[in-house]
């Protein structure tokens, strides 16, 4: 991840209110005078959002005393603590800018007739409890199996051809000697043969002499 995105990803709110154009809400914004600080609260309709990540801001409009007023609010700034729908209203634009020319009541959005008035939240990052890494990280150490590893696999499926040629060798040179012992076999029994026959017919000259 990059420098700047994770340090942006810090100043990130876990969890961010699901605001849509055309509802009226009422943002609780934190103001500082002097050494004290209060909550002002802004209530308008949400004319527009724009941006991303840190950036992200959405534009509430309101007419007060007869005078337009917009404000811009960082979604994930810390000044603003709270955010509250008390009016769902229809839109079909991205950006509600026609109702800076519109007076009276033609200023507002046409609600929802029976939708459920609710903030709901956006989870942007999951809260991560201080001790539940290290917790995990133990279990997964304790129940993982052994296994072995990828060099010793390698080098077992490499020793495995050469093992099988080393007993087709053994085999073969164990034939050769077999072979080799039934041939001898064979050659003496025939020099036996042939010297009893010498014999037989030297016995045989000396009876006829």
């Amino acid at each position: 991840m990059d420098i700047i995105k994770s340090i942006e990803h810090e100043q990130l709110k876990n969890k961010i209110p699901d605001l849509r154009i055309g509802d009226t809400v009422r943002v609780h914004a934190k103001v500082k005078e002097g050494n004290r600080e209060r909550i002002q609260v802004f209530e308008g309709i949400i004319i527009k959002k724009q941006g991303g990540g840190v950036n992200e801001t959405f534009t509430v409009r309101r007419i007060s005393y007869g005078v337009g007023v917009e404000k811009t609010f960082l979604i994930h700034s810390p000044n603003v603590e709270k955010v509250e729908v008390t009016r769902v209203g229809k839109a079909r634009r991205a950006k509600l800018y026609y109702l800076r020319d519109r007076v009276g009541k033609a200023a507002k959005t046409k609600e929802k007739i029976g939708a459920r008035i609710e903030t709901g939240e956006i989870v942007v990052k999951e809260e991560v409890v201080p001790g539940e890494a290290d917790v995990v990280e133990e279990v997964e150490e304790v129940v993982a199996p052994e296994e072995v590893p990828a060099t010793e696999e390698v080098k077992i499926a490499e020793e495995a051809p050469v093992a099988a040629e080393e007993v087709k060798e053994e085999v073969a040179s164990e034939k050769v000697e077999e072979v080799k012992e039934e041939v001898a076999e064979v050659i003496e029994e025939k020099a036996t043969e042939e010297v009893k026959e010498e014999a037989k017919a030297e016995e045989e000259k000396k009876d006829e002499e």
